[in-house]
C-alpha cells in the first residue's frame, strides 16, 4: 500500500489545451484527481503571436485587465502520459464567470457535434498527418534527417536509421492512441501517421495529443519532427487529411450509397456541396500560415482545387471507394498548423451548411489534376487573401463563430506583416519549432 501511495504522490497531471496557434499550453498539477478539476490561466494567451507579441485580438481581453480563464477537465478523460511519472488530460476553456470561451476550438467542435446530433446524425472522424524530420548538423543547425534508402511507402532502418518512429509507435500504444499506420511519404525525410476512426471529439483530442507526443518523443532522440506545411521548398508539402462520416440514430453510416455511381447518399452529396460552396472560405481556417500557401498549389495533390471525385487523389474532397460502414468523405486541404478542433469543426460545419441550405453540387472532376483539370477555382493565393475571403463568407463565419474568426484575422494579419519578404529558409526558421 505504501508503494502505491508513493507512486500516486510522485505522479502529476499535465493539463493541456489547444490554443489559437495550435500550441499545447497548460500546467502540471499534483495529485490524483479522480473526479477532475480545473486550473486558472491568463486569457491573454489569445493575444499572443508566435514571437510573444501581445495584440488586442477578439477573445483575448488584453485591454480589459487580462482576466483569468479556466481550464476545466473531467477525471474520466485523464490518460497515461509519455514523459516519466505523468498523466495527461485535455481541458475545455471557460472565462472567469464559467462561460465557454468563443475562441476555444474544442468548444466549437462540441457545438458542431451537437448541431449534427440535433438533426439525427453523429459525426465520426479519422485523421492522417504528414511530417518532416530534422537532425542537427555539427554546427548545431537543423538539417533534414538523413534517410539514405527511403522511398515511397518504405519501412525499416533505410527509411528511419535511428528508429524514432518505432519509439513513437511504442509510446502511442502505451498512451492509448490507436495508430493504424506509420510509413515514409513521397519525399525524404517525410513520414505519415494515421490514427484510427473515432467519434469526432475523441479523434480531435487524439490527434492533438498524438502530435505533441510524437514531437516530444522524437526530440528526446535528437530529432525535430515538424508538421509545417512546406519546410523544404523543393520537396512536397505536408498536409492533414480529415476523413469523416455521419451515422444515423440506428447506428448506420448514412454517408455512402453502394448503388450510386459516385458512392454517395443524398446526405453525402449535400455535405460535398457544402464543402465546395465554402471551399475558398475554409482555407484560412485549415491552412492558417503564410507558409501554407506554398503547399497549396495546382498539380500538388494538396487540396488546392474546388473539386471532388470518387477515389481521386487530385481533388480536394475525395470520396473513398469503400462502402457500408467504411464509407467516408476525405478532405485534403488542411495542414498541421491548424488547430485540430477548429479544423474538424470547420469541415463539419461547411458540410452541415450544405445539408441545411441545399446547395447545388457541381459535377465531379474528370481530369487528372496534374496536367489537366475541370475545376475553375482554387484556394486564395496567399494567407492575406484567404483571411479576406473568410470574412466575406458570412454563413461560414457565423457557423464557426465571429469571435474565433476575428481573433484569427488579427493574429494572422500581424504574422503576414512580420514575415513579409522572408526567404523560404527564414520562413522555415520562423515556424519550425512551433508546428
Amino acid at each position: 500500500m505504501k508503494k502505491t501511495e508513493d507512486n500516486m504522490a510522485n505522479e502529476r497531471v499535465r493539463v493541456l489545451f489547444c490554443d489559437h496557434l495550435n500550441l499545447a499550453r497548460g500546467k502540471y498539477l499534483p495529485g490524483h484527481p479522480v473526479s477532475g478539476g480545473e486550473t486558472r490561466l491568463c486569457q491573454g494567451i489569445y493575444a499572443l503571436t508566435y514571437d510573444k507579441d501581445l495584440l488586442p485580438a477578439p477573445g483575448s481581453k488584453l485591454l480589459e485587465g487580462l482576466p483569468d480563464m479556466i481550464a476545466r477537465f473531467q477525471g474520466t478523460d485523464i490518460r497515461p502520459g509519455w514523459l516519466g511519472k505523468e498523466r495527461v488530460v485535455v481541458a475545455d476553456q471557460f472565462d472567469s464567470a464559467g462561460n465557454r470561451l468563443p475562441v476555444c476550438g474544442r468548444s466549437l467542435l462540441r457545438q458542431t457535434v451537437d448541431a449534427w446530433k440535433q438533426i439525427g446524425y453523429h459525426p465520426k472522424v479519422g485523421i492522417e498527418l504528414e511530417a518532416y524530420a530534422y537532425t542537427r548538423d555539427p554546427e548545431g543547425r537543423w538539417q533534414p534527417y538523413d534517410t539514405p534508402g527511403s522511398f515511397v511507402y518504405s519501412t525499416g532502418p533505410f527509411s528511419d536509421p535511428l528508429g524514432f518512429t518505432d519509439t513513437i509507435w511504442e509510446k502511442a500504444g502505451e498512451c492509448g492512441f490507436d495508430l493504424e499506420m506509420v510509413t515514409s511519404e513521397f519525399d525524404s525525410p517525410q513520414f505519415e501517421f494515421t490514427l484510427r476512426y473515432d467519434d469526432a471529439l475523441k479523434a480531435a483530442d487524439d490527434v492533438f495529443l498524438f502530435r505533441l507526443m510524437a514531437r516530444e518523443v522524437a526530440m528526446e532522440q535528437g530529432i525535430l519532427l515538424t508538421f509545417m506545411p512546406k519546410p523544404i521548398a523543393e520537396l512536397s508539402g505536408s498536409g492533414v487529411h480529415v476523413n469523416f462520416s455521419l451515422w444515423d440514430e440506428q447506428g448506420t453510416n448514412a454517408t455512402g450509397d453502394p448503388d450510386a455511381a459516385d458512392k454517395l447518399s443524398a446526405l453525402g452529396r449535400s455535405c460535398v456541396a457544402g464543402l465546395m460552396h465554402h471551399h475558398r472560405g475554409l482555407a484560412a481556417l485549415l491552412a492558417p500560415t503564410v507558409n501554407s500557401y506554398a503547399r497549396l498549389q495546382p498539380a500538388s495533390l494538396s487540396g488546392y482545387w474546388k473539386n471532388w471525385g470518387e477515389d481521386h487523389r487530385g481533388v480536394t474532397t475525395r470520396i473513398t471507394s469503400e462502402t457500408g460502414p467504411h464509407a467516408r468523405i476525405e478532405h485534403r486541404m488542411a495542414d498541421g498548423a491548424s488547430n485540430p478542433y477548429t479544423m474538424v469543426a470547420a469541415i463539419l460545419q461547411a458540410a452541415r451548411l450544405g445539408h441545411r441550405n441545399g446547395y447545388d453540387l457541381l459535377p465531379a472532376e474528370t481530369a487528372d489534376c496534374l496536367e489537366n483539370h475541370d475545376a475553375e477555382e482554387g484556394v486564395p493565393d496567399d494567407l492575406g487573401t484567404a483571411l479576406e475571403v473568410l470574412e466575406a463568407d458570412r454563413e461560414l463565419v457565423d457557423a464557426v463563430g465571429r469571435e474565433l474568426v476575428g481573433n484569427l484575422v488579427v493574429i494572422k494579419q500581424d504574422e503576414i506583416k512580420k514575415t513579409a519578404g522572408f526567404s523560404d529558409r527564414q520562413l522555415r526558421d520562423y515556424y519550425i519549432h512551433y508546428i
